[in-house]
């Protein structure tokens, strides 16, 4: 039995593919006057955008820097945030969080930037299921390295053998197993479980709707 979960937000609990598109394909044009395909930002959804800003100017030949970067992510938050009562959660999302509430600790670890976080929640209303969320703007280093979640593991007190992580991505998966977390890996995001099974996770499932094989690994 495992006394704590630790969600991801983007592609996990909320589809959120459309607005981060969005933005991202927004900032570049506003500052850059460039643009990638769909597919380059999908696949890096969940690392950071300050991250995945900087894959594309490398593949783009553009100098990075700070200023450019910083540019580049302010458009982006401000296009999401305007986005923020157009997310909608996973089937199955609310329901599994409410069954969560009262039997474990449940986090929220998410690379996303704090004011889209915070918008989003207060849009859907569910910022009161987390007993702690933590952001891209607390952490230095993107995923698969583990500093998020062993962050959001020493914030709410838990330790990392007695959390679970559900994740989309494969970085995510990466990211909790080097954290010494259980993971179980959602098929909601753009990965395959083919892709998903070489990263390890412990369960992985359709939806967030298969709640009895979900609770039982988390509270059995």
């Amino acid at each position: 039995m495992f006394d704590t979960v630790i969600f991801d937000w983007d592609g996990t609990l909320a589809d959120t593919r459309k607005p981060i598109l969005a933005s991202f394909h927004q900032a570049l044009q506003e500052i850059l006057q460039t643009d990638v395909p769909d597919e380059f930002i999908e696949r890096r959804i969940g690392m950071g955008a300050s991250d995945t800003f900087k894959d594309i100017l490398k593949t783009k030949n553009i100098p990075i820097g700070d200023v450019v970067i910083r540019g580049l992510l302010n458009v982006k938050i401000r296009v999401q945030v305007s986005f923020a009562d157009k997310v909608r959660l996973f089937p199955g999302a609310r329901e599994l969080l409410e069954a969560l509430q009262g039997k474990v600790k449940v986090a929220l670890a998410s690379m996303n930037n704090r004011p889209v976080i915070d918008s989003t929640l207060k849009a859907l209303k569910v910022k009161k299921c987390f007993t702690e969320v933590v952001t891209r703007d607390e952490v230095s280093k993107s995923k698969p390295d583990p500093e998020i979640f062993l962050k959001t593991a020493l914030k709410i007190g838990s330790d990392p053998a007695n959390c679970v992580v559900f994740e989309d991505s494969i970085f995510g998966v990466e990211a909790a197993k080097a954290a010494g977390m259980a993971c179980i890996a959602v098929l909601t995001g753009v990965y395959s479980r083919a892709e998903l099974e070489k990263a390890k996770p412990d369960l992985i499932v359709e939806s967030l709707s298969q709640k009895g094989a979900i609770l039982r690994l988390i509270l059995t």
